[in-house]
């Protein structure tokens, strides 16, 4: 565990350094020692200040020194050989000297060059040749051998300060002891995380699974361009094991496509498993501190629903008429997001992919806004990135549609019966779906038997709360089908498109959201920011992305598309409101 951990932290450090290479001098260098305490032997520090110099002003410099020292020694010379007419004692004592202050100048000399030399490389990251690996190619193993090395330089760093002050010494003790165990650890991950040797792969690749024609290098594996043989349901079992034996480490497959000047090339790339399996657990939300995120999220979402439910008590209003009017609708709401839980759980079963905790998004409008959840192992195919997502929204839609049905034959009618909720007139104006709905409701009788408009001014359209539950579903599925990022519509554009498709309909409809936001619904502009900040970018990739997915799942996907297209445009299911914190956008004005 000591060796994953320790990885965690240089991939988030690797991964900073690659987005950031400008900035990784000033991250990486962090001085532990003083530039005082080098005294050249025959040239004093002229102040304490720490001047920086170029390699090759201390080349020049160096250069002097010696001529100095050269000269010194010259003239000691000719004073020992004046002093040979003397006494021969004299003499050996004066050659001794010499000999002495040669080497000790040389030595000295040497020792400040390779400290010139260390203080450049601390200064220049981009003379460094780990540095210039890890930049030309950024992978674990590379980052690991990058931080293995500046361990190493700090603890010569820290040899090098002498015990003048007993408090600084034991400070200097401490971070050794330190810099000591981390690089221990750092040795212990080079042992785990190892670039698979691409050339012993090669052979791994035939005519009978997947024909390699080329190969280059991507972080600690490579991508192999050529055809498949066979399916990838048959030929990636049996080349995971191949690779695997022949790299003697677990291997992970990915089969996908790539365009090249519009030719479209079949690719295989391999990744150690190990890294891969860091990369997941980094990003697990599977945590306690997930689950009570989750759980958190979960009462307040609870506590929204019953405050948009409670916006239809009318003033006096008692505990008789909350269960009657406000509980259906709080129920029905619950009742949707359970059926569409369960169903996401089921179908990702089926395809053995782990979801992170479920994630409610609260709303004071429409009491929550969908669910969110992560993928925390490899998808399988293409098959269950659409399939997952299709789960949710089409189960949903489902319930939202059942309970509004069966609302209108318990009622007897499609005006709510005696405890209808008035919902504002705008929120089914203007939308094909809704204002259909609002047809089928049509008008109603008053208690007198008078027959009374589908509207009545400053009172609203009649529903039954169960049914309101439903159509208020059905608006907040279509939110969460929109094609942006990795919300549910996202990864059915991904699965059904590609990746660089996906993106330009993200982009689009993060752009579309704008506008509504600009006309003036609030709700277009949380949603907007939710969905392009909070969920955007794209998901994972499947293993499996060449392998089609039918037509049958094309027909699904126009399907959904248009249920979302009628509900959400072009009024935004009628989500307008001037005000965040305000009344729900179907109780303004009434």
């Amino acid at each position: 565990m000591a060796s994953v951990s320790l990885a965690s932290s240089l991939l988030c450090s690797s991964s900073a350094s690659t987005s950031r290479s400008a900035a990784m001098p000033r991250v990486i260098r962090i001085p532990l020692f003083s530039k005082n305490q080098y005294r050249p032997p025959l040239r004093p520090l002229r102040s304490n200040s720490v001047v920086r110099r170029s390699l090759q002003q201390e080349q020049e410099e160096r250069a002097d020194t010696a001529s100095s020292v050269s000269v010194a020694s010259s003239e000691q010379q000719e004073e020992a050989m004046a002093s040979h007419h003397v006494g021969g004692v004299d003499e050996a004592k004066a050659s001794g000297h010499v000999g002495e202050a040669d080497k000790r100048g040389q030595g000295e000399g040497d020792g400040e060059e390779k400290r010139s030399t260390d203080e450049q490389q601390e200064v220049d990251w981009k003379s460094d040749e780990e540095f210039k690996k890890f930049m030309g190619n950024p992978s674990i193993e590379a980052a690991i051998k990058l931080e293995k090395k500046r361990a190493d330089r700090k603890l010569r760093e820290l040899d090098r300060e002498p015990d003048a002050n007993p408090v600084a010494g034991l400070f200097r003790g401490l971070v050794k002891d330190q810099l000591a165990r981390e690089k221990q650890r750092l040795e212990l991950a080079e042992q785990t995380f190892k670039a698979l040797d691409l050339n012993k792969l090669k052979s791994c690749f035939g005519y009978d699974t997947f024909f390699a024609v080329d190969v280059r290098r991507f972080g600690d594996g490579g991508i192999f361009i050529g055809n498949l043989r066979k399916p990838v349901e048959e030929v990636r079992l049996k080349l995971e094991k191949k690779i695997s034996e022949a790299a003697g480490t677990e291997v992970t497959l990915w089969f996908m496509e790539e365009k090249n000047d519009d030719i479209t090339k079949q690719a295989c790339m391999v990744q150690p498993k190990a890294e891969i399996d860091l990369q997941l657990e980094i990003a697990k939300l599977s945590t306690p501190w997930g689950y009570l995120s989750a759980v958190a999220l979960a009462v307040t979402t609870f506590g929204t629903i019953a405050l948009m439910s409670g916006f239809f008590l009318k003033p006096g209003a008692t505990f008789d008429d909350y269960v009657s009017d406000v509980l259906p609708l709080f129920s029905g709401f619950l009742t949707i997001l359970g059926v569409s839980e369960i169903a996401t759980r089921l179908t990702a079963a089926k395809y053995g992919v782990k979801l992170s905790p479920s994630f409610l998004v609260p709303s004071n409008w429409t009491g929550c806004l969908g669910v969110m959840n992560n993928y925390e192992s490899l998808l399988p195919n293409k098959k269950a990135l659409f399939d997952i997502p299709v789960a949710r929204t089409a189960s949903a839609y489902i319930t939202s549609v059942v309970l509004a049905v069966s609302a209108f034959i318990a009622d007897g009618s499609f005006n709510g019966g005696e405890n209808a909720l008035f919902v504002r007139p705008e929120f089914f104006y203007n939308n094909p779906l809704l204002s259909f709905v609002q047809l089928v409701i049509g008008p109603y009788a008053d208690e007198l038997g008078n027959v009374l408009p589908n509207a009545v001014e400053g009172v609203g359209v009649p529903v039954d709360p169960l049914a309101f539950a439903g159509l208020l579903g059905i608006v907040v599925t279509s939110l969460n089908l929109l094609p942006i990022g990795r919300l549910e519509g996202g990864r059915i554009a991904q699965a059904l498109f590609g990746r660089g498709t996906a993106a330009l309909l993200s982009f689009g409809t993060s752009v579309l959201l704008g506008v509504g936001a600009i006309s003036g619904s609030v709700l277009c502009l949380a949603w907007g920011l939710f969905a392009t900040f909070i969920r955007g970018g794209e998901e994972i990739p499947a293993q499996d992305e060449i392998t089609p997915l039918g037509n049958d799942r094309f027909a699904w996907g126009f399907v959904l598309a248009l249920v979302c297209l009628l509900t959400l445009f072009p009024n935004g299911g009628g989500t307008y409101s001037a005000s965040f914190l305000g009344d729900p956008f179907f109780r303004g004005g009434i």
